[in-house]
């Protein structure tokens, strides 16, 4: 049940925005690390857009130690707009404020 909530906080991301871990765990009364298991535990032909969280600093961390994830959110975020800098996107400009 508490993954569903996550999940459905995650599909409001809007495409070209990001929120961190921290930010989804607060919106839905969680840890962050809770957020990042479930996220995990997603199957792989998800709709939800789980590359659109990433963590406090703006990076898109390794997934269980996978490189190839890391990438593949990253390329994924760039073509909805989100630039990285130094490996990181600017919480500034594409962080997702919504509507509570």
């Amino acid at each position: 049940m508490r993954d569903q909530k996550i999940y459905a906080m995650v599909s409001r991301i809007p495409e070209g925005t990001v929120a961190t871990y921290g930010q989804i765990a607060g919106l839905v009364g969680v840890g962050p690390r809770q957020v990042g298991r479930a996220l995990a535990r997603m199957p792989e032909n998800t709709k939800c857009p789980w590359h659109r969280v990433v963590n406090a600093r703006g990076e898109a961390p390794p997934r269980s130690g996978s490189k190839v994830a890391h990438h593949r959110q990253q390329r994924r975020l760039e073509r909805e707009g989100v630039a990285f800098r130094n490996g990181k996107v600017d919480l500034n400009v594409y962080r997702w404020y919504p509507d509570v």
